[in-house]
């Protein structure tokens, strides 16, 4: 049986915020499997703020990046049998054939056991997102007992996690939002004081927020925001960059230097990608579904019908949707 695969391309370079001009949707015939392959179908799609700069370096007509979890079809790999869910970076597709040995964008594996917990958790709390705020806040900004934290995002996929796992580990959170509906989810996730940024002081709301400093950072945003918390970081605090979304639909805002605040209160702060732990991913995924079956992790997902939302999901993500 022929199998036909709808893609979604990256049509035409992102200039400022993407439109649908920037994308097309075009089939692909797919080849029958060979020896060491398996033929999956899309399940659940995932859109991160991660693929509008990443994009960047490729050229128009690629397929869109991203990861799914999908269901094998057919299957002559004997690691990947039939029906089996599955997490793969097959990108913007509904179908895909895949040799695990020579699949260069990440390793596909086969979802652990979730219990009653949907799968699409693997593109969420139980995937790359909750790894994400699970070893950039613990292994990065190494957070003590009593500490003070600030979120930036933080009702995003990653933030949101980062929140209450700082919680969990005994610490006063901030969490910094784009709404007052956003704000009010992460008091009800334990947030202890919460900011919107879009009708308040950030820096004087801080200050009030954080009346002995900040001890740890986890920046999803960059910008006048980042600017403000700087200001307040106490001696030998730790900043965890994960991103800079601010900045990824313009151009970038200049901000303060904040060269004097690194040296004479000896900060430290470090950049990552979370594929630098993937000979631990397993350990960040048992730990939050852990946590969540013990009640100590909420997770909430924003759900889009049908593959062609694709381009409209990512669009409403980047702008806070």
């Amino acid at each position: 049986m022929v199998v036909t695969s709808l893609n979604w391309l990256y049509a035409k370079k992102f200039e400022g915020e993407p439109t649908p001009a920037n994308f097309r949707l075009v089939e692909e015939e797919l080849p029958p499997l060979q020896d060491g392959q398996f033929l999956a179908q899309a399940t659940f799609l995932s859109v991160d703020p991660y693929m509008r700069p990443y994009m960047r370096s490729y050229p128009e007509g690629t397929l869109m990046i991203g990861g799914q979890v999908a269901t094998v079809l057919e299957s002559r790999n004997p690691a990947f049998p039939v029906g089996a869910s599955v997490f793969g970076q097959f990108g913007w597709r509904t179908h895909t054939v895949c040799d695990p040995s020579k699949d260069t964008s990440g390793k596909p594996y086969v979802l652990p056991d979730f219990g009653s917990l949907p799968a699409s958790l693997a593109l969420g709390v139980l995937g790359m997102p909750g790894n994400t705020a699970y070893f950039g806040l613990l292994e990065l900004c190494a957070p003590k007992e009593g500490e003070t934290v600030v979120v930036s995002g933080a009702a995003g996929a990653v933030g949101s996690i980062v929140g209450q796992i700082a919680k969990i580990k005994g610490c006063r959170v901030v969490g910094i939002a784009g709404s007052d509906d956003k704000c009010a989810w992460l008091k009800e996730l334990g947030f202890d004081e919460v900011i919107n940024y879009k009708t308040a002081n950030v820096k004087e709301e801080l200050q009030r927020a954080a009346p002995k400093g900040v001890d740890c950072y986890f920046d999803n945003v960059g910008g006048v925001i980042t600017e403000a918390v700087m200001r307040l970081m106490n001696t030998f605090g730790r900043i965890a960059v994960c991103g800079t979304i601010s900045n990824y639909n313009g151009v970038p805002i200049p901000v303060q230097d904040p060269q004097t605040d690194f040296v004479f209160k000896q900060l430290r702060m470090e950049g990552f990608i979370v594929t630098r732990w993937v000979d631990r991913w397993t350990e960040g995924i048992m730990a939050n579904l852990g946590w969540i079956r013990e009640g100590k992790l909420q997770w909430q997902e924003t759900v889009s019908e049908g593959f062609k939302s694709m381009p409209q999901a990512f669009m409403d993500m980047l702008k806070g949707g």
